[in-house]
């Protein structure tokens, strides 16, 4: 009788083992809730939007940086056969056309879409959604000029004036994508060869080209203690001048120059890869991209802006935020047939 007990405790408790083996492997994350998400190394997302998204939805997402935007894309090409992830994130305009020539998303219609202007909508077939934007002009020093009593440039024509001798600093656009970005507004403005004519002037007023954006705007800028008053940026540079001051400010020290299509407007999308085994998941994760509750966590994540109509933008960019009329346009297609060429001869224009 005593074995007996024995073997009735023994035969429980594995019973009790097996079930709670069995329990634990249902509240584990399984494989068919992890959403992989390919991005650029720029991507951000705050915890707490982050871990919404997953209490909501019970899916777990992992973020594989691949970096800049133009690596991303090529790698997301290499593997499209077999895609790294479910879901890409961050390709841009300027590069746009040769993720479509390569098929690599699956089309989705989100219901999102109908609260983002469709002037954004650049792939009509909805491979690419878009995301985010950001204006790529010229910044100045606001107290250079007024020390100087000199008129700041208003437009990329200015530039060739005399009084902007020496005060130009740009990014190579083979190494920085603002420095491209720079190179296209000159293109959409000036048109093909003229483009070349400007930037033969630009020279002569012997403007000063540097290979990132770190290097302009925190050494060569004069805001950072460098000789250049007029640098490569953005515009939603002067806003974050303010919200980032070591001590409180209340007017940023720069301005953004947006008159007649100086600057050009970088739009990133995001889409699913095609052959992803977790559609549905992607289906989710873009509509929440497209939400309210995402896009209005863009801006102090990733210095960029929300495309949909209903999201909120912090105070401070809502007063200094400079947002142009029209932009400088060059399209998609243009972009991915003469990128090259174009870099190649504003290279030899401007740096031989």
């Amino acid at each position: 009788m005593y074995k007996s007990h024995i073997c009735t405790i023994i035969f429980i408790s594995v019973l009790v083992f097996m079930s709670a083996c069995s329990l634990t492997s249902d509240i584990s994350p399984s494989s068919d809730r992890i959403l992989t998400i390919m991005t650029h190394d720029s991507f951000a997302v705050s915890e707490q939007v982050l871990d919404k998204f997953q209490s909501d939805t019970g899916i777990q997402v992992k973020f594989l940086k691949s970096g800049d935007t133009g690596t991303a894309v090529n790698k997301a090409i290499l593997a499209k056969d077999k895609p790294l992830a479910d879901v890409f994130y961050g390709v841009d305009n300027t590069f746009l056309s040769r993720a479509l020539k390569e098929n690599i998303f699956e089309p989705y219609n989100s219901p999102l879409l109908n609260e983002i202007a469709n002037d954004f909508i650049l792939d009509p077939e909805h491979g690419a959604l878009p995301v985010d934007f950001g204006d790529v002009c010229l910044n100045y020093d606001i107290a250079f000029f007024e020390q100087e009593g000199i008129q700041p440039p208003q437009n990329l024509e200015d530039l060739l004036k005399p009084q902007y001798k020496d005060l130009l600093v740009v990014q190579n656009p083979a190494t920085s994508s603002p420095g491209l970005a720079f190179l296209f507004a000159t293109i959409g403005r000036f048109g093909d060869p003229g483009y070349l004519d400007y930037w033969q002037g630009l020279v002569k007023n012997n403007v000063l080209v540097v290979n990132d954006w770190e290097v302009a705007y925190y050494q060569e800028f004069s805001r950072a203690g460098g000789s250049k008053p007029i640098v490569v940026s953005y515009g939603s540079s002067p806003p974050f001048e303010v919200l980032y001051a070591e001590s409180p400010i209340e007017e940023p020290p720069t301005a953004a120059i947006t008159k007649n299509d100086s600057c050009f407007r970088q739009v990133e999308f995001v889409g699913i890869l095609r052959g992803t085994q977790h559609r549905e998941l992607a289906e989710k994760w873009i509509d929440f991209m497209l939400s309210p509750t995402f896009q209005e966590d863009i801006p102090l994540q990733m210095f960029v802006f929300p495309l949909n109509k209903n999201a909120k933008l912090d105070e401070t960019f809502q007063k200094y935020l400079a947002i142009p009329e029209s932009t400088a346009f060059v399209s998609p297609e243009e972009i991915a047939d003469k990128r090259e060429i174009w870099i190649r001869d504003w290279t030899e224009v401007v740096l031989r």
